[in-house]
């Protein structure tokens, strides 16, 4: 009896190991993007793709990385409740954001030096958002310019910004998105006061190759030398995050911009009413995928505070975590007016190119259909939080 009930434990430690998944596609089970059944299927596949160094950026977290679990931790504190007999016979996901309309209530976040997980890098994402009707926000150290971006994706895409340490420069950089098209700046609060990438710091020690031979800078950005090779801070000094800037920035971007100011890094409903006091257009609820502050805080935990304090006053959107169809349901339950897919969009960029954010984009909008139709909310304006429970209580 001993024997077997150690055989089960072990088979039940298989079959949750992304080792095995990692098997199946070496044996070639997945060997195109159309393959994957879901997102999480890109990771062990991105992973054998990327070099060390490449890929601890991507897969790192700071400090003990308790934040970055537990943004995936923080849906299973979330459940369904399911309706019946209502009309399902399709699901309309459209939603509007700052007036315009969307197809999908989700967007592709910003990521940096994407050409570090593909040769195409942002251009191919902004292909893929094209071709699939989604948003793509554009990182400050982007390895493609918002001008290239701009033609590929047959639209501006949301600027995120990483403040350059003066205002001067601050100035010319937003300028430059402004003239790009771009009618969101998001503004990225969270960095200000540095973080603690250990698991990137590992990683690359194990890199022995010289990154300037396939891309323009090493993903291990901050520094303001690489910077200054990104095609976003021509003509300035590189240098970004401000630790001495407070809340007045925030009205100061307001009166330099015509453009939509939404903050991204808000954690506390505190912060987001003080974003709301000084002008922003909105706030994203977001600890950076648990790249910031290790606090152990998921974001989907957060929302609901952010979301009564300054909504519908203000848009709310959120990222941090977001691998399934119910994840989306659930923040938009909450309030969330959209939100933004991270590491998913670029496993599969890093895989199989433009075709694997495109099948990304692909299984999320499936998922977030089916889920919408089994809790009888067929349309995105419908779902509310009604549709759940918290740790078994209604909300």
């Amino acid at each position: 009896m001993p024997n077997f009930t150690a055989r089960r434990e072990f088979l039940r430690f298989l079959a949750a190991s992304p080792l095995l998944t990692e098997a199946f596609a070496q044996d070639g089970a997945i060997t195109k993007a159309g393959d994957a059944l879901n997102v999480m299927e890109f990771e062990p596949l991105a992973r054998k793709a990327l070099p060390p160094g490449h890929w601890g950026y991507l897969a790192s977290g700071t400090d003990d990385e308790l934040t970055m679990r537990m943004n995936r931790e923080g849906f299973s504190h979330y459940q369904l409740r399911a309706r019946r007999l209502v009309d399902v016979g399709s699901a309309d996901l459209r939603t509007t954001v700052f007036g315009e309309a969307w197809e999908l209530p989700f967007y592709l976040s910003a990521v940096g030096g994407q050409k570090a997980f593909h040769p195409e890098g942002e251009i191919a994402v902004a292909r893929a958002a094209k071709a699939r009707q989604a948003k793509q926000m554009l990182s400050t150290v982007s390895s493609s310019s918002v001008e290239d971006v701009t033609k590929s994706l047959g639209a501006a895409p949301w600027y995120q910004l990483y403040m350059p340490l003066t205002w001067g420069e601050t100035e010319k950089m937003v300028r430059r998105a402004e003239s790009a098209g771009c009618q969101v700046l998001a503004w990225t609060i969270d960095q200000l006061a540095g973080r603690n990438t250990e698991t990137a710091v590992r990683f690359a020690r194990q890199d022995t190759r010289d990154c300037m031979s396939c891309h323009a800078a090493p993903p291990l950005s901050g520094s303001p030398a690489r910077n200054r090779s990104r095609p976003m801070f021509a003509g300035l000094s590189g240098e970004t995050n401000p630790p001495h800037a407070d809340w007045t920035y925030v009205e100061r971007l307001k009166k330099l911009t015509t453009m939509k100011l939404v903050l991204k890094g808000i954690d506390t409903a505190d912060d987001a009413l003080l974003a709301r006091e000084h002008g922003a257009d909105g706030v994203i609820v977001s600890n950076h995928g648990g790249r910031a502050a290790d606090t152990g805080r998921a974001t989907i935990d957060i929302l609901p505070e952010v979301v009564d304090a300054v909504a519908p006053q203000i848009p709310v959107f959120v990222d941090g975590g977001f691998r399934r169809g119910t994840d989306s349901f659930k923040a938009l339950a909450l309030g969330a007016t959209a939100v933004g897919i991270g590491r998913p969009y670029v496993w599969g960029l890093s895989a199989f190119g433009q075709e694997g954010v495109e099948r990304t984009l692909d299984i999320l909008r499936a998922e977030l259909s089916l889920v919408m139709r089994q809790c009888g909310t067929p349309a995105v304006v419908k779902i509310s939080r009604d549709a759940l429970l918290r740790n078994g209580t209604r909300l």
